[in-house]
């Protein structure tokens, strides 16, 4: 069985991304183990708390989780057109030292997913996030693409995946993605 560590790009409670991670947690097929880490508690990258203190605790753990891994499923949000903030942070701390990189995430399989209440889906986030994938020297799975748009209509008021359609397409990815860390 393959594990993948899953990090949703979104601190809100609520977040339509930290569901679709859920609902890709429960959907994984047999082969493939979810399990679901948090950026919550990593506090903004700052060179001089890493000089003077090390790295935080929340982000050694979390290096340590996706480097026993067998890959990486990011899912993240488009704010303003590009990736957020607050998981890009993360990344920027996980990335550190820089001699850590190729340990932690060098050729790991690394799938994006994302979710938007927008009706544009998350197309421009996942494509901002290729240029970071290849500092991280991830490798990127480019088979089918799930950008979800108009999530609101996808989850009910708990969170959980409500949409059929929705549920098959995320399915289908996993599936595919699943045989992509394996290969």
């Amino acid at each position: 069985m393959s594990t993948v560590i899953g990090i949703a790009g979104s601190l809100r409670e609520a977040s339509f991304n930290a569901a679709l991670l859920r609902a890709a947690a429960e959907l994984a097929p047999p082969d493939l183990k979810i399990e679901i880490a948090s950026i919550t508690g990593i506090p903004l990258y700052d060179g001089d708390l890493e000089k003077g203190e090390g790295l935080p605790q929340a982000v050694s753990e979390l290096k340590e989780r996706i480097a026993r891994s067998d890959g990486l499923l990011l899912v993240s949000p488009e704010y303003n057109g590009s990736l957020p903030g607050v998981l890009k942070n993360a990344i920027d701390w996980l990335s550190r030292p820089a001699k850590d990189i190729s340990r932690v995430f060098g050729n790991k399989p690394a799938g994006l997913l994302g979710a938007t209440p927008g009706r544009g889906g998350t197309r421009l986030s996942q494509t901002a996030w290729l240029p970071v994938f290849r500092a991280l020297g991830v490798r990127p799975w480019f088979g089918k693409a799930l950008y979800l748009a108009d999530a609101s209509r996808a989850f009910d008021d708990e969170g959980k995946l409500i949409d059929d359609a929705v549920r098959s397409l995320l399915s289908e990815y996993l599936s595919a993605f699943a045989a992509y860390v394996r290969a």
